[in-house]
């Protein structure tokens, strides 16, 4: 007999005799005669209740059945008297398939958000986070269907790398020299030489690079998968391990760049509202109770638009002591990008034009000699969400910004290549998987949307 999903027969129109439910036990109700038995199969958030009386064969039998054990059941669906549930199993068999003991920690009652970081392989069971991780699996299809219905050709960039993208330097490196005798050359340093790929390697921070070089070549292309960052950062908004989505656009200016930003976040945050109504009705309720109007709001209304000059103007006029001043020419914090979004505009607000000494060596300069083209899209309750700009598409001006930044010309040759055979302006931007999926639930920490969170001194 075909196992039926939880989904489907609560979505059921009819009654359904010889039904096969199967899942795990939430909760387990006993009277004398009979008992009520709560299943989830993870196909949804609600749960159906199985009616288990003595009229089934093995009834004494099955006091193994306890929460967080899994069972089968074969019985007839049937219109349930109970409040709150339209559906309910009559049981004609019933089968323990795994038991669980009296130490099953996700018993019937409130469990803190620490507490469930550290079962992080049993959490998923947990109603919060079987809804979490619905929402992100239908967030990352969204993502596809989006550049797919927009003539993006998706594109797997390398995992393990030679190039530092960002230039930060907080890059794992990928070795499989001995540590304890590591091979060194005559100047005392490690000889790399005699590594697999005989030269230092890292894991990506950034399939940027790799990027560009297709979309001056198929025209619109993307890039989503994980990528890495050694930085010992251990704020809400920071992981190790976590992925990135990073379209690149030919023939594309800062200013298209910015419109496809926001028709990309509008659009996969629509579809989220559209297709994830039960499970996204228990974040509104339960976890932010701003959030359904905030997601509604960036669906509505079009982003504000404020050059960096404007904002940090902005930002200094605010009677507000800062953790971090406000300065022109420094990076815009956390606690600045969300007092604009927050609070002055009350809406998403894309920044632009940022000084180019705080951005890496591949944007485009600007006519004033002070700025770049480029842009950070930022939301309520998150801050920075995306960040893109248009990539500088002349040689001359390339190679002086990647002496000025100690870029090795012989080692980015290749991306040199690109300006130096047909080179086109072109754009992009990146956007943090996680931090989407956290803007979407209204969950504040990123641990609690990645499955297995990697962060400073915790694999």
């Amino acid at each position: 007999m075909k196992r039926t999903e939880i989904v489907t027969l609560l979505a059921s129109e009819n009654e359904r005799e010889n039904i096969l439910a199967q899942g795990w036990v939430r909760t387990r109700r006993d009277s004398k005669d009979f008992f009520f038995l709560e299943l989830n199969d993870g196909s949804c958030l609600k749960n159906v209740q199985a009616v288990v009386t003595r009229d089934v064969s093995n009834f004494e039998e099955l006091k193994g059945v306890t929460t967080g054990a899994s069972v089968s059941v074969v019985g007839n669906l049937i219109a349930s008297q109970g409040k709150g549930q339209s559906w309910e199993i009559q049981a004609m068999e019933v089968t323990l398939i795994g038991a669980a003991d009296d130490s099953f920690p996700l018993q019937k009652k409130r469990h803190s958000m620490e507490f469930l970081r550290e079962i992080s392989h049993l959490r998923p069971r947990a109603n919060l986070f079987g809804a979490i991780f619905r929402v992100r699996s239908r967030l990352s299809f969204s993502i596809h269907r989006f550049f797919q219905e927009h003539g993006f050709f998706y594109v797997n960039t390398p995992i393990i790398t030679s190039s530092d993208c960002e230039g930060a330097g907080d890059m794992f490196k990928v070795t499989t020299l001995d540590m304890h005798e590591p091979p060194r050359s005559e100047d005392g340093f490690l000889d790399f030489s005699r590594d697999f790929f005989a030269q230092p390697t890292y894991l990506t921070v950034s399939g940027q690079l790799e990027g560009e070089a297709f979309a001056t070549s198929l025209g619109k292309i993307y890039t989503f998968g994980p990528t890495f960052r050694a930085e010992d950062s251990n704020t809400s908004r920071h992981a190790s391990e976590f992925w990135m989505v990073e379209p690149e656009i030919a023939f594309c200016d800062l200013q298209e760049d910015m419109d496809w930003a926001e028709d990309f976040v509008k659009w996969v945050v629509k579809d989220i509202l559209d297709t994830c109504k039960e499970d996204l009705a228990l974040f509104f309720n339960f976890v932010d109770k701003g959030l359904e109007e905030r997601l509604s709001f960036v669906v509505e209304r079009p982003f504000n638009r404020v050059s960096y000059t404007e904002a940090v103007d902005i930002l200094l006029a605010v009677d507000k002591k800062w953790e971090y001043p406000v300065e022109w020419g420094t990076n815009l914090q956390s606690e600045h990008e969300r007092y604009l979004t927050e609070e002055h505009f009350k809406s998403p607000v894309t920044v632009y034009d940022y000084p180019k000494d705080i951005k890496p060596f591949y944007m485009r300069i600007n006519d004033d000699g002070k700025t770049v083209a480029a842009m950070d899209v930022l939301v309520p309750g998150i801050g920075e969400i995306v960040g893109g700009s248009q990539r500088e598409e002349r040689l001359e001006v390339l190679l002086e910004n990647m002496k000025k930044h100690g870029i090795s010309e012989v080692d980015y040759g290749w991306y040199a290549d690109l300006r130096r055979y047909g080179s086109v302006p072109h754009s992009g931007f990146g956007l943090g998987f996680e931090r989407l999926l956290m803007f979407v639930t209204g969950v504040a920490n990123i641990r609690d949307v990645i499955p297995f969170a990697r962060t400073p001194g915790s694999a």
